[in-house]
């Protein structure tokens, strides 16, 4: 009835684990495989719950449903009509099919067209074979990661790049190539060759008479081919083949059997700064057998310095240079580059391009430092800073060293600590730091010596801490630096932490990053990206505030979970305050003053609107810290079908997909959310949040407007004219503009 080919992953899944057919050995498990097991389990709770409630009768009845009346299309095919044009055409009716499966049908199609004297069934059906090999390895290989699947139309593209010469015309240029590369018309167009008889080999030994023909009066002979053989068309299924474990290893080195070490380690590094447009390369690179393994890691250490001071640093746009080493890419699979003349291009690139990088990224720091954020803000921070803890790893004879020894748990997620709080409400912070006023307090805490990666669980149970108590674990179980990453053992070695730690810190770090990548800052350069010079200006330090302000402050303070919730609800409340601050300035800027920012902005996590009786209102919210949504609020379930049932309507005149089916199942409420990912608190890209949040605002109320759950009494004539005027009628609103920290 149904089954796979027998050295298929699917296959062992479906006998063994879906069938459960005896086995001892082990099971593969790939993405694909997971299409199998939801089907099994689909059709697990399904039966279970019609036996439930018809009892084995129920069962009896689909059973013979199934043997009885389940009915097939059939279609016969005449000899004269080929199948596999057919096969073709009906897979366009339905689900539209990947690049890769479309080639796939189109090569396995071409196979037909050969005239059987040059290509007969035998060579037909052997590279027929080769196709399905072929695609069953790269399929494999792509889904190999069952929870993080790989793009096959990605794959598809890198190998283009790889194999045949790169275009940057438009984004899907390599799969126009490639239908038209293996096509019917390249089958039946054919391209004239000369053929050299190559059976006879000079000797040294003969003796040439005058009167006998030379080579060159022999007439050569010719002959008409194919624009397109079959053995081209194996050659690239054989290289896709190949190239699929490659582009693998360039996702999850650690799985990798190709990799030494070392090679993981930089492959490892080179995902995590963002690999960009460099992974067909590096594929490539990794599939050069023939090349030394200090070449390879030469090359993969000289891409990673250009990703990291022309893109973290010299924030050069995205493509700068792509279109050369997408050429490289292709040259050194087809070994026509030396892996020297690469490196060396790269590294001559990367050097010629350090002194307009150091000063954009002193800019940009600067700018952050303007806006309270310092080097927190700054895009690269985690990866900086684990750069540093792998040289502190090595320093102390580890091998290697991974994110997981930052977090306890999965769920835990790498955040950034300031040693010294943000706002710090400690005596022990306030009396170190007495000298300083707020705003100087504000600095110090986002500067780059003060920084240190945490996983989130650690970085909220720590918060304002003394410096010693952030040091120290405590019997409860809260981990403190001393038992930390060596970054915070490194910062252990501190008896006080002052102005005077983070300049130092900050300088430190500053020349390890120009160590590690190979350049200098001026010292002009080096003061700004400290920015705290102002640590070390040798002011008067006041008297120290009095003994009992300290103990005062630890008894209002004392470690508890519901203090640590107060004060991280102070500091969101004080974000919150800010950001409705200024977004009610932009309204007012952009004449919205009237209609959306009529109200003074709270410290909390929404903004209202009102407008009358509403059965649902509309809302922005944040969740995790990182999501700013729109939200269509429906009160109860009625009110949600009757918004569902014009949900084609609502999507088609708002412009994009909504999600209406977020909600619990058992909520009377129901949410359709319009979500975006952000950084809701970051001043610098506030105006942008600003803007969207207006125009979003618009476009869902124009939606409504046009659905009739809205009524407008000056109908806009274009999508944005005349939302100012919506008036409450059929369905009145109530409009929030929320901000929610969890």
């Amino acid at each position: 009835m149904f089954g796979y080919e027998v050295d298929n992953a699917s296959a062992d899944y479906l006998r063994y684990r879906v069938f459960n057919e005896p086995y001892s050995g082990t099971v593969n498990e790939t993405y694909y495989t997971k299409n199998l097991k939801y089907a099994k389990s689909f059709f697990r709770e399904n039966l279970s719950a019609l036996y439930l409630s018809e009892k084995l009768e129920g069962v009896s009845n689909l059973y013979l449903k199934l043997t009885l009346r389940l009915m097939f299309n059939i279609h016969e095919i005449d000899d004269d009509y080929d199948v596999f044009v057919a096969f073709e055409t009906m897979n366009n009716r339905g689900k539209k099919l990947t690049n890769l499966e479309l080639l796939k049908n189109r090569l396995i199609y071409l196979t037909t067209l050969y005239s059987d004297e040059k290509f007969d069934e035998m060579d037909k059906a052997n590279l027929r074979k080769q196709i399905n090999d072929a695609w069953k390895e790269v399929y494999y290989q792509l889904g190999r990661n069952e929870k993080t699947p790989l793009s096959d139309d990605e794959f598809l593209k890198a190998h283009w790049i790889s194999y045949f010469a790169y275009s940057r015309r438009k984004g899907d240029d390599y799969i126009h190539f490639l239908l038209n590369k293996f096509s019917a018309k390249n089958i039946f167009e054919k391209k004239t060759v000369v053929v050299r008889d190559t059976t006879q080999e000079a000797s040294d030994d003969i003796e040439y008479d005058a009167e006998i023909e030379t080579e060159d009066d022999i007439e050569p002979e010719v002959v008409e081919i194919s624009k397109l053989e079959p053995s081209e068309i194996s050659n690239y299924v054989n290289s896709l083949k190949d190239m699929a474990k490659y582009w693998y290893d360039t996702f999850f080195p650690m799985q990798s059997n190709n990799l030494t070490a070392d090679e993981k380690v930089w492959v490892d590094r080179l995902n995590r700064i963002g690999i960009g447009y460099f992974r067909p390369l590096l594929m490539v690179i990794i599939s050069r057998r023939d090349l030394k393994v200090e070449k390879r890691i030469e090359a993969f250490a000289a891409i990673e310095r250009f990703l990291f001071i022309c893109f973290r640093m010299g924030y050069l746009n995205a493509t700068f240079r792509s279109s050369e080493y997408y050429r490289a890419t292709r040259s050194i699979y087809l070994k026509q580059m030396d892996i020297d003349d690469l490196i060396d291009d790269i590294n001559e690139i990367t050097n010629a391009n350090i002194e307009y990088a150091l000063p954009n990224f002193v800019t940009k720091i600067e700018k952050y430092f303007d806006n309270m954020g310092g080097f927190y803000y700054w895009n690269s921070i985690k990866y900086f800073l684990y750069e540093y803890e792998f040289l502190l790893a090595k320093k102390n004879n580890i091998d290697k060293v991974s994110w997981e020894m930052f977090t306890k748990t999965e769920k835990d997620k790498i955040s950034i600590e300031h040693i010294l709080p943000q706002t710090p409400t400690k005596y022990y912070w306030k009396n170190h730091f007495r000298q300083f006023d707020d705003e100087e307090i504000e600095l110090l805490s986002c500067a780059l010596g003060n920084l240190l990666p945490l996983s989130q669980s650690i970085n909220s149970a720590l918060q304002n801490d003394s410096f010693e108590d952030k040091k120290t674990s405590k019997t409860n179980g809260r981990r403190g630096y001393q038992n930390g990453s060596h970054s915070e053992i490194e910062i252990v070695k501190e008896t006080d932490w002052s102005a005077e730690s983070i300049y130092k810190h900050s300088k430190l770090l500053l020349q390890f990053m120009e160590n590690r990548w190979k350049f200098r800052f001026t010292g002009e350069q080096m003061d700004k990206l400290i920015y705290v010079s102002f640590a070390m200006d040798g002011r008067e330090i006041p008297e120290s505030l009095p003994e009992e302000q300290e103990n005062a402050e630890e008894h209002s303070t004392a470690e508890t979970s519901s203090d640590i919730e107060q004060r991280q609800d102070i500091e969101l409340g004080t974000q919150q305050m800010k950001f409705w601050t200024r977004f009610i300035d932009y309204c007012n800027q952009e004449g919205r003053g009237e209609d959306i920012a009529s109200r003074k902005p709270f410290p909390q996590g929404w903004y209202h609107i009102p407008i009358s009786d509403a059965d649902f209102h509309l809302e922005f919210t944040l969740t995790r810290g990182k999501y700013l949504s729109l939200i269509i609020y429906a009160y109860n379930q009625e009110t949600f079908s009757r918004l569902e049932r014009k949900k084609v309507e609502i999507e088609t005149v708002f412009g994009d997909k909504l999600d209406w089916y977020s909600s619990r199942k058992t909520s009377t409420a129901k949410r359709i959310i319009y979500k975006r990912e952000c950084e809701i608190f970051n001043p610098e890209k506030q105006e942008e949040l600003f803007s969207w949040m207006i125009d979003k605002f618009d476009e869902i109320c124009n939606a409504l407007v046009k659905v009739g759950e809205l009524d407008d009494e000056e109908q806009p004539t274009d999508k944005f004219t005349g939302l100012k005027q919506v008036s409450p009628a059929k369905h009145v609103l109530t409009r929030d503009f929320a901000l929610k920290s969890q």
